[in-house]
């Protein structure tokens, strides 16, 4: 063992003018070493869930690394591709972006032979200043793919679906009217999706245990990524059905002692995954359901709109009660109307709910990673 770095330090080192670079340098190495095959994924909201989702799907298949966690970037990247090894039959990497260009450079370091695109949402729209600039970084994904690479692309997404001019790889679409096709989704006692998935006139139900309907795209997508990996639809709707959550602080259920439902999704938060998480809560809350909301970071000039239809949906999906924590929340808490009440801190929001909240009830807990709001989970399943 070693260590990289910039001056030298105690124990075996190697000295470097910049150790990400570096790092880059290394994984890119051991990429050409072992020839595993990439699979990219990006998109605006659900890399995470769709990269956990792949990489039980594709690991019956040989060997497989993904991500821990989010490890999406000019460092978790490297990291991850340098857990690979000889064995290793399929490689699956989440590329995160906050500008043009940083997919284009994590393509280099990790060169990817299929490449996802989730969607173009609003995600650090702040950051990118547009929509479309976030489409551009976005397809930079696709624009890396070699001519005898699959570029899978969500059909429903206007903007993803436009991304087929920036590859000369093969398209492959997913979504209603995808060429992995998702039937129309029911949702169970328990909030999880079941849809029907086809793909060259082979038609399989399938079932996805994690709360929410958001989940069956994205089990679309996997889908679509291993039949480019070359899974066949009927083995992927098998392996699908035992994809439980396995990436901390997103839609994760916990029950208490006394029966308290805590779904903690605290990992991260913007306008289109709080509003999955939302009508996935409200699905199995019955009218019990409790909203404990934080701010939504990097949404720019639009951010107290966007919190504020958050609060109102909360309210129309019929939320019982919403917390908002923090000033950055307030808007939530004015949009939501009578249910809302914003609180200063986490410290408040952890004893007002021990104070009021029911066996009952079943509470969502979001917001973005800058907050976290997890501390509010935690605290409440403690008691």
């Amino acid at each position: 063992t070693g260590t990289l770095c910039s001056r030298p330090v105690h124990g075996n080192c190697v000295v470097v003018d910049d150790v990400t670079v570096a790092l880059g340098q290394l994984a890119r190495h051991n990429l050409e070493l072992i020839g595993v095959p990439v699979i990219g994924v990006t998109g605006s909201q659900g890399k995470t869930s769709v990269k956990d989702l792949l990489a039980h799907v594709l690991e019956g298949d040989g060997p497989t690394v993904a991500p821990v966690g989010s490890f999406n970037n000019e460092l978790g990247v490297p990291l991850t591709v340098l857990r690979a090894d000889d064995l290793t039959k399929h490689l699956v990497i989440e590329m995160g972006a906050r500008g043009v260009g940083h997919i284009a450079e994590l393509c280099r370091i990790a060169p990817p032979t299929i490449g996802v695109v989730l969607n173009v949402g609003t995600a650090h729209l702040g950051e990118f200043g547009s929509p479309e600039g976030i489409a551009l970084a976005k397809g930079e994904l696709v624009e890396a793919l070699p001519a005898d690479g699959i570029a899978v692309l969500n059909a429903d997404d206007p903007r993803v679906a436009a991304m087929r001019v920036r590859t000369h790889a093969r398209v492959l679409t997913f979504g209603a009217s995808g060429d992995v096709a998702l039937g129309a989704v029911t949702l169970d006692d328990g909030g999880e999706p079941h849809f029907t998935l086809t793909h060259h006139g082979v038609q399989v139900d399938v079932h996805v245990p994690q709360i929410g309907a958001h989940h069956a795209i994205n089990a679309a997508a996997a889908a679509a990524a291993a039949v480019g990996a070359g899974l066949d639809l009927t083995t992927i709707a098998s392996r699908l059905k035992t994809a439980s959550a396995s990436s901390p602080m997103r839609m994760e259920h916990h029950v208490r002692a006394d029966g308290l439902v805590v779904i903690n999704d605290a990992y991260n938060a913007n306008p289109e995954s709080m509003a999955a998480a939302l009508r996935a809560v409200a699905d199995i809350g019955h009218g019990r359901a409790v909203a404990v909301l934080g701010e939504m970071l990097e949404l720019g000039d639009g951010s107290e709109q966007a919190h504020r239809e958050i609060g109102r949906l909360a309210s129309e999906l019929g939320f019982a009660r919403v917390v908002a924590v923090g000033k950055g929340a307030r808007a939530i808490a004015e949009g939501a109307g009578p249910i809302a009440e914003l609180v200063d801190d986490v410290d408040v929001a952890i004893g007002t709910l021990s104070a009021s909240l029911h066996a009952e009830d079943v509470v969502l807990v979001k917001a973005s990673r800058g907050v976290r709001l997890e501390r509010v989970a935690n605290a409440l399943l403690d008691l």
